[in-house]
Protein backbone atom coordinates (compact mmCIF):
# COMPACT_ATOMS: atom_id res chain seq x y z
CA UNK A 1 0.00 0.00 0.00
CA UNK A 2 1.39 3.34 -0.75
CA UNK A 3 1.14 5.33 2.13
CA UNK A 4 2.97 8.07 0.94
CA UNK A 5 0.60 10.37 0.23
CA UNK A 6 -1.61 10.12 3.27
CA UNK A 7 -1.31 12.98 5.69
CA UNK A 8 -1.07 10.60 8.55
CA UNK A 9 1.55 8.92 7.52
CA UNK A 10 3.98 12.32 6.77
CA UNK A 11 2.86 13.16 10.37
CA UNK A 12 3.38 9.76 11.65
CA UNK A 13 7.06 9.77 9.82
CA UNK A 14 7.84 13.51 11.95
CA UNK A 15 7.19 11.99 14.92
CA UNK A 16 9.07 9.10 14.17
CA UNK A 17 11.90 10.89 13.46
CA UNK A 18 11.75 12.87 16.20
CA UNK A 19 11.56 9.90 18.46
CA UNK A 20 14.45 9.07 17.16
CA UNK A 21 16.01 11.98 17.35
CA UNK A 22 15.87 12.07 20.92
CA UNK A 23 17.32 8.55 21.49
CA UNK A 24 20.14 9.86 19.43
CA UNK A 25 20.55 12.85 22.18
CA UNK A 26 20.25 10.01 24.68
CA UNK A 27 23.10 8.16 23.56
CA UNK A 28 25.16 10.90 23.01
CA UNK A 29 24.85 12.04 26.65
CA UNK A 30 25.00 8.81 28.16
CA UNK A 31 28.66 7.23 29.43
CA UNK A 32 30.82 5.09 27.14
CA UNK A 33 31.09 2.74 30.05
CA UNK A 34 29.23 -0.30 30.38
CA UNK A 35 30.25 -4.27 29.93
CA UNK A 36 29.90 -5.56 26.42
CA UNK A 37 28.44 -8.59 27.01
CA UNK A 38 25.24 -7.05 28.07
CA UNK A 39 25.47 -4.76 25.77
CA UNK A 40 25.45 -7.56 23.24
CA UNK A 41 22.74 -9.62 25.52
CA UNK A 42 20.52 -6.49 25.12
CA UNK A 43 20.53 -5.38 22.14
CA UNK A 44 21.84 -1.88 23.14
CA UNK A 45 25.18 -0.63 21.50
CA UNK A 46 25.18 2.85 23.75
CA UNK A 47 26.80 2.74 27.32
CA UNK A 48 24.85 2.79 30.08
CA UNK A 49 23.54 7.05 31.31
CA UNK A 50 24.57 8.33 34.31
CA UNK A 51 21.42 9.77 35.35
CA UNK A 52 20.12 8.60 38.74
CA UNK A 53 18.57 5.36 38.54
CA UNK A 54 14.85 4.61 37.96
CA UNK A 55 12.46 1.66 38.30
CA UNK A 56 10.17 1.39 35.36
CA UNK A 57 7.27 -1.13 35.20
CA UNK A 58 6.36 -2.93 32.18
CA UNK A 59 2.96 -4.26 32.10
CA UNK A 60 1.29 -6.59 29.20
CA UNK A 61 -1.35 -8.87 28.41
CA UNK A 62 1.01 -11.70 27.27
CA UNK A 63 -0.37 -14.93 27.21
CA UNK A 64 2.07 -18.23 28.12
CA UNK A 65 3.89 -18.84 25.09
CA UNK A 66 3.39 -16.19 23.46
CA UNK A 67 6.51 -15.52 21.32
CA UNK A 68 5.46 -12.08 20.47
CA UNK A 69 6.12 -10.83 23.78
CA UNK A 70 9.81 -11.90 23.85
CA UNK A 71 10.48 -9.26 21.68
CA UNK A 72 8.63 -6.53 22.93
CA UNK A 73 10.38 -7.38 26.29
CA UNK A 74 13.73 -7.59 24.75
CA UNK A 75 13.59 -4.00 23.52
CA UNK A 76 12.39 -3.04 26.61
CA UNK A 77 15.56 -4.61 28.47
CA UNK A 78 17.51 -2.65 25.99
CA UNK A 79 16.25 0.90 26.70
CA UNK A 80 16.81 -0.28 30.51
CA UNK A 81 20.46 -1.62 30.24
CA UNK A 82 21.00 2.15 28.44
CA UNK A 83 19.08 4.63 30.70
CA UNK A 84 20.00 2.74 33.98
CA UNK A 85 16.79 1.45 34.62
CA UNK A 86 15.67 -1.61 36.77
CA UNK A 87 12.46 -3.24 34.56
CA UNK A 88 10.03 -5.05 36.46
CA UNK A 89 8.41 -6.88 33.50
CA UNK A 90 4.93 -8.64 34.52
CA UNK A 91 2.28 -9.99 32.27
CA UNK A 92 -1.15 -11.54 32.25
CA UNK A 93 -3.95 -12.11 29.29
CA UNK A 94 -6.79 -11.10 31.99
CA UNK A 95 -7.34 -7.50 32.13
CA UNK A 96 -8.58 -7.59 35.69
CA UNK A 97 -5.22 -9.62 36.27
CA UNK A 98 -3.45 -7.25 34.20
CA UNK A 99 -4.92 -4.24 36.27
CA UNK A 100 -4.28 -5.64 39.44
CA UNK A 101 0.10 -5.90 37.99
CA UNK A 102 -0.55 -2.10 37.46
CA UNK A 103 -1.98 -1.61 40.97
CA UNK A 104 1.03 -3.43 42.25
CA UNK A 105 3.57 -1.17 40.44
CA UNK A 106 1.88 1.90 41.92
CA UNK A 107 2.46 0.15 45.47
CA UNK A 108 6.02 -0.48 44.66
CA UNK A 109 6.31 3.62 43.95
CA UNK A 110 8.06 3.05 40.26
CA UNK A 111 8.88 6.13 38.28
CA UNK A 112 7.03 4.95 35.31
CA UNK A 113 4.47 2.46 33.60
CA UNK A 114 4.60 1.38 30.37
CA UNK A 115 0.78 -0.82 29.70
CA UNK A 116 -0.99 -2.48 26.98
CA UNK A 117 -4.36 -1.63 26.80
CA UNK A 118 -6.01 -4.68 25.06
CA UNK A 119 -9.62 -4.47 26.76
CA UNK A 120 -9.01 -0.57 27.98
CA UNK A 121 -12.14 -0.62 30.28
CA UNK A 122 -10.86 -2.51 32.32
CA UNK A 123 -7.36 -0.57 32.79
CA UNK A 124 -9.38 2.90 33.01
CA UNK A 125 -9.76 3.45 36.97
CA UNK A 126 -5.93 1.61 37.79
CA UNK A 127 -4.60 4.03 34.79
CA UNK A 128 -6.08 7.11 36.71
CA UNK A 129 -4.50 5.91 40.05
CA UNK A 130 -1.72 6.34 38.83
CA UNK A 131 -2.12 9.88 37.91
CA UNK A 132 -3.17 10.22 41.28
CA UNK A 133 0.23 9.20 42.34
CA UNK A 134 2.36 11.33 39.81
CA UNK A 135 3.41 8.43 38.28
CA UNK A 136 3.56 8.83 34.17
CA UNK A 137 2.05 6.46 32.07
CA UNK A 138 2.54 5.68 28.34
CA UNK A 139 0.81 2.90 26.11
CA UNK A 140 2.33 0.57 24.00
CA UNK A 141 1.12 -2.29 21.44
CA UNK A 142 -2.46 -2.47 21.70
CA UNK A 143 -5.30 1.07 22.56
CA UNK A 144 -4.28 3.17 20.07
CA UNK A 145 -8.40 4.45 20.23
CA UNK A 146 -7.74 4.88 23.45
CA UNK A 147 -4.84 5.65 25.00
CA UNK A 148 -5.36 10.06 24.88
CA UNK A 149 -8.94 9.07 26.80
CA UNK A 150 -7.47 7.25 29.46
CA UNK A 151 -4.79 9.99 29.95
CA UNK A 152 -1.85 8.13 28.75
CA UNK A 153 1.47 10.28 28.22
CA UNK A 154 2.45 8.84 24.76
CA UNK A 155 1.49 5.44 22.71
CA UNK A 156 3.97 3.11 20.60
CA UNK A 157 2.56 0.93 18.19
CA UNK A 158 0.68 0.51 14.60
CA UNK A 159 -2.67 1.98 13.56
CA UNK A 160 -4.74 -1.74 13.87
CA UNK A 161 -7.38 -0.65 11.77
CA UNK A 162 -5.02 0.48 8.94
CA UNK A 163 -3.02 -2.46 8.98
CA UNK A 164 -5.98 -4.30 8.95
CA UNK A 165 -7.19 -2.29 5.71
CA UNK A 166 -3.77 -3.35 3.82
CA UNK A 167 -3.46 -6.32 4.88
CA UNK A 168 -6.83 -6.46 2.84
CA UNK A 169 -5.69 -5.05 -0.12
CA UNK A 170 -2.69 -7.24 -0.08
CA UNK A 171 -5.04 -9.88 -0.12
CA UNK A 172 -6.84 -8.86 -3.15
CA UNK A 173 -3.12 -8.23 -4.74
CA UNK A 174 -2.53 -12.04 -4.59
CA UNK A 175 -5.82 -13.20 -5.78
CA UNK A 176 -7.86 -14.13 -2.50
CA UNK A 177 -11.30 -14.83 -3.17
CA UNK A 178 -12.31 -16.33 0.32
CA UNK A 179 -10.74 -16.06 3.61
CA UNK A 180 -10.38 -16.75 7.60
CA UNK A 181 -9.60 -14.35 10.29
CA UNK A 182 -8.73 -16.55 12.98
CA UNK A 183 -9.22 -14.17 16.37
CA UNK A 184 -7.01 -15.92 19.59
CA UNK A 185 -8.29 -13.57 22.02
CA UNK A 186 -11.77 -13.13 22.15
CA UNK A 187 -12.44 -9.28 23.43
CA UNK A 188 -8.98 -7.83 22.51
CA UNK A 189 -9.91 -4.90 20.56
CA UNK A 190 -6.14 -4.84 18.60
CA UNK A 191 -7.16 -8.21 17.39
CA UNK A 192 -10.74 -6.96 16.58
CA UNK A 193 -9.42 -3.94 14.37
CA UNK A 194 -7.19 -6.17 12.74
CA UNK A 195 -9.96 -8.33 11.37
CA UNK A 196 -12.44 -5.55 10.82
CA UNK A 197 -9.65 -3.66 8.59
CA UNK A 198 -9.31 -6.73 6.57
CA UNK A 199 -13.04 -6.87 6.02
CA UNK A 200 -13.35 -3.56 5.05
CA UNK A 201 -10.83 -3.88 1.99
CA UNK A 202 -10.86 -7.17 1.04
CA UNK A 203 -12.98 -7.63 -1.91
CA UNK A 204 -13.77 -11.55 -1.58
CA UNK A 205 -15.49 -13.35 1.61
CA UNK A 206 -13.73 -13.34 4.56
CA UNK A 207 -14.93 -14.58 8.31
CA UNK A 208 -13.65 -14.50 11.72
CA UNK A 209 -12.91 -18.25 13.44
CA UNK A 210 -12.45 -17.75 17.03
CA UNK A 211 -9.99 -20.16 19.25
CA UNK A 212 -8.53 -20.44 22.75
CA UNK A 213 -5.20 -19.03 22.13
CA UNK A 214 -3.66 -20.01 25.45
CA UNK A 215 -4.32 -24.13 24.01
CA UNK A 216 -2.39 -24.29 20.78
CA UNK A 217 -3.39 -27.89 20.12
CA UNK A 218 -7.11 -26.72 20.47
CA UNK A 219 -6.11 -23.69 17.95
CA UNK A 220 -4.82 -26.45 15.67
CA UNK A 221 -7.94 -28.85 15.72
CA UNK A 222 -9.98 -25.98 15.33
CA UNK A 223 -8.40 -24.62 12.11
CA UNK A 224 -8.09 -28.08 10.77
CA UNK A 225 -11.92 -28.64 11.31
CA UNK A 226 -13.11 -24.93 9.54
CA UNK A 227 -10.66 -26.17 6.66
CA UNK A 228 -11.99 -29.25 6.05
CA UNK A 229 -15.74 -28.05 6.28
CA UNK A 230 -15.26 -25.61 3.60
CA UNK A 231 -12.49 -26.10 0.94
CA UNK A 232 -13.69 -23.33 -0.37
CA UNK A 233 -11.03 -21.15 1.66
CA UNK A 234 -8.10 -20.41 0.20
CA UNK A 235 -6.08 -17.73 2.84
CA UNK A 236 -5.89 -18.57 6.51
CA UNK A 237 -5.14 -14.76 7.94
CA UNK A 238 -3.73 -15.37 11.51
CA UNK A 239 -2.56 -12.41 13.97
CA UNK A 240 -0.04 -13.80 15.64
CA UNK A 241 3.35 -15.64 14.26
CA UNK A 242 3.04 -18.83 16.87
CA UNK A 243 -0.85 -18.84 15.14
CA UNK A 244 0.85 -18.94 12.06
CA UNK A 245 3.17 -21.49 11.66
CA UNK A 246 0.33 -23.98 13.93
CA UNK A 247 -2.20 -22.91 10.54
CA UNK A 248 0.42 -24.56 8.11
CA UNK A 249 0.12 -27.83 10.17
CA UNK A 250 -3.97 -27.34 10.26
CA UNK A 251 -3.48 -26.95 6.19
CA UNK A 252 -1.31 -29.77 5.79
CA UNK A 253 -3.80 -32.11 8.60
CA UNK A 254 -6.99 -30.90 6.45
CA UNK A 255 -5.49 -31.37 2.95
CA UNK A 256 -6.01 -28.46 2.05
CA UNK A 257 -4.81 -25.72 -0.52
CA UNK A 258 -5.28 -22.95 1.81
CA UNK A 259 -2.43 -20.63 2.12
CA UNK A 260 -1.84 -18.42 5.07
CA UNK A 261 -0.59 -15.11 5.63
CA UNK A 262 -0.01 -13.17 9.18
CA UNK A 263 0.28 -10.21 11.04
CA UNK A 264 3.40 -9.85 13.37
CA UNK A 265 6.71 -11.76 12.91
CA UNK A 266 9.51 -13.66 14.77
CA UNK A 267 12.57 -15.88 13.46
CA UNK A 268 10.64 -18.72 12.59
CA UNK A 269 8.59 -17.23 10.72
CA UNK A 270 10.98 -16.01 8.72
CA UNK A 271 11.97 -19.15 7.18
CA UNK A 272 8.54 -19.80 6.42
CA UNK A 273 7.96 -16.98 4.20
CA UNK A 274 11.49 -18.14 2.75
CA UNK A 275 10.09 -21.85 1.86
CA UNK A 276 6.89 -20.69 1.07
CA UNK A 277 4.67 -22.18 3.48
CA UNK A 278 3.52 -18.82 4.90
CA UNK A 279 2.79 -16.12 2.07
CA UNK A 280 3.20 -13.12 3.60
CA UNK A 281 3.19 -11.22 6.97
CA UNK A 282 3.08 -8.07 8.48
CA UNK A 283 5.50 -6.19 10.80
CA UNK A 284 4.79 -4.07 13.64
CA UNK A 285 8.11 -4.04 15.15
CA UNK A 286 7.82 -4.97 18.93
CA UNK A 287 11.06 -4.89 19.62
CA UNK A 288 10.77 -0.99 18.87
CA UNK A 289 7.79 -0.57 20.92
CA UNK A 290 9.43 -1.56 24.09
CA UNK A 291 12.57 0.22 23.98
CA UNK A 292 10.39 3.42 22.61
CA UNK A 293 8.01 3.06 25.96
CA UNK A 294 10.84 2.55 28.36
CA UNK A 295 12.84 4.86 26.65
CA UNK A 296 10.37 7.54 26.48
CA UNK A 297 10.34 7.35 30.27
CA UNK A 298 13.69 8.23 30.75
CA UNK A 299 13.54 11.15 28.43
CA UNK A 300 10.20 12.50 30.02
CA UNK A 301 11.77 12.31 33.88
CA UNK A 302 14.69 13.36 32.76
CA UNK A 303 14.64 15.90 30.15
CA UNK A 304 10.97 16.90 30.14
CA UNK A 305 10.32 15.02 26.43
CA UNK A 306 7.86 13.83 24.82
CA UNK A 307 7.21 12.50 21.67
CA UNK A 308 3.93 13.39 19.62
CA UNK A 309 3.34 16.64 21.09
CA UNK A 310 1.07 14.83 23.65
CA UNK A 311 -1.60 14.26 20.98
CA UNK A 312 -0.16 11.82 18.17
CA UNK A 313 0.90 8.04 18.67
CA UNK A 314 4.20 7.44 17.55
CA UNK A 315 3.49 4.40 14.79
CA UNK A 316 5.86 1.62 14.41
CA UNK A 317 3.84 -0.32 11.67
CA UNK A 318 2.57 -1.52 9.24
CA UNK A 319 5.32 -3.20 7.48
CA UNK A 320 5.30 -6.36 4.93
CA UNK A 321 7.67 -8.88 4.63
CA UNK A 322 7.21 -11.49 2.05
CA UNK A 323 9.75 -13.13 -0.36
CA UNK A 324 10.75 -10.20 -1.73
CA UNK A 325 12.54 -8.42 1.47
CA UNK A 326 12.66 -11.42 4.01
CA UNK A 327 16.01 -11.99 3.28
CA UNK A 328 17.30 -8.58 5.02
CA UNK A 329 14.48 -9.07 7.52
CA UNK A 330 15.55 -12.42 8.66
CA UNK A 331 18.98 -11.19 9.35
CA UNK A 332 17.39 -8.71 12.47
CA UNK A 333 14.76 -11.65 13.14
CA UNK A 334 17.82 -13.79 14.18
CA UNK A 335 19.00 -11.64 16.52
CA UNK A 336 15.81 -11.18 17.78
CA UNK A 337 14.98 -7.55 16.87
CA UNK A 338 12.28 -7.52 14.20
Amino acid sequence: MDRSRDPRSRRAALIATAAISALLIAGCSSSSGGKKAEDDAKGASAGKADTPAMKVALVTHQAPGDTFWDIVRKGAEAAAAKDNIKLVYSSDPSAGNQANLVQNAIDQKVDGIAVTLAKPGAMKDVIGKAGKANIPVVGLNSGLADWKKLGLLEFFGQDESVAGEAFGKKLNEVGAKKAVCVVHEQGNVGLTQRCDGVKKTFEGDVENLYVNGTDMPSVKSTITAKLKRDSDIDHVVTLGAPFAMTATQSVGDAGSKAKVATFDLNKNLTGAIKKGTIEFAVDQQPYLQGYLAVDSLWLYKNNGNYSGGGDQPVLTGPAFVDKSNVDRVAEFAAKGTR
